[in-house]
């Protein structure tokens, strides 16, 4: 099915201090999606990314920076708009997310929480019109969800119930898609097709924020990677100038090597545990050393 056709809107979150509490987790780190390009959060666990992502979702509260959206339809500059000033409606018109939290639904087929992602765009007593059929049968076949409109949601296993929201996220067919670990629980046909699909997404003009933890998936998605350590942005830029060895040992706290394939002209990421540490490892012949 095809997508649908290109967006221009923008996504900033500048300066931005988050915090749990009295406990300050996100100290300053500044975010900027734009229209066709996928923007990879990376980093380990409570550094941030998750916390920041949400933010830009308004589904965390803002200390200080500023969170604004943007629309390509009018002049950017004059167009920035601070998210909390839009309705809840009119920012989900913009900006969806998948996040790692979610509600178990019970007592509903696919069909019918892959609806939810429509409700923005319908006044209250509405029903359906023809926009909304169109935009939740693209979602299911997107996913791969369409032969399994009608089947119960408590029949599903965690990696088909993941498909499921993620199709509800694109249902809401906003220019805007935050995605926290839409790998997650995905066999590896599913993780693949879920990366072709931010790929696609982007690739038509939407613009995606994406936590991921598989640093060779960010590899082979992100146009830009943004990584964080202890709650700042310790790099950001191209994945291979982000993702190096250097970077990588130092937040991680590990060996961490890494080699650009070359076919792909992609960052392949090795990490160096101890048994690694123990044989001599040599690189496949189509792996090259980054000059």
């Amino acid at each position: 099915m095809t997508l649908r056709t290109p967006f221009a809107d923008e996504l900033r979150g500048d300066d931005l201090v988050l915090s749990y509490g009295r406990t300050e987790v996100v100290h300053g780190v500044s975010l900027h999606l734009e229209p066709g390009l996928v923007t990879a959060l990376v980093g380990p666990n409570g550094s941030g990314k998750s916390t920041a992502l949400r933010a830009l979702a308004r589904l965390h509260a803002i200390d200080s920076g500023t969170v604004t959206v943007s629309s390509g339809r009018v002049a950017p500059e004059t167009d920035a708009r601070d998210a909390a000033s839009l309705s809840a409606k009119d920012f989900a018109r913009t900006v969806a997310m998948l996040s790692q939290s979610r509600p178990h639904p019970s007592g509903l087929e696919v069909r019918d929480v892959v609806a939810y992602g429509r409700h923005p765009h319908r006044s209250r007593f509405s029903g359906f019109a023809d926009a909304d059929r169109s935009a939740i049968a693209r979602a299911l076949e997107l996913t791969g969800l369409a032969e399994m409109a009608d089947r119960p949601v408590d029949e599903l296993s965690g990696g088909e119930l993941q498909r499921v929201w993620l199709a509800t996220a694109l249902a809401q067919s906003t220019g805007i898609l935050l995605l926290d670990e839409p790998t997650n629980h995905l066999d590896l046909r599913y993780q693949i097709e879920t990366l072709d699909l931010v790929r696609d997404l982007a690739d038509r003009g939407t613009a995606l924020g994406v936590v991921l933890h598989d640093l060779d998936h960010a590899a082979s998605v992100a146009d830009r990677v943004v990584l964080l350590h202890r709650g700042r942005v310790h790099a950001a830029g191209l994945p291979r100038d982000v993702l190096t060895g250097e970077n990588l040992t130092e937040v991680y706290g590990l060996r961490i090597d890494t080699v650009l394939d070359a076919d792909t002209g992609r960052v392949r990421v090795i990490p160096r545990g101890r048994h690694h540490e123990r044989g001599a490892s040599v690189p496949s012949p189509s792996i090259r050393t980054p000059a």
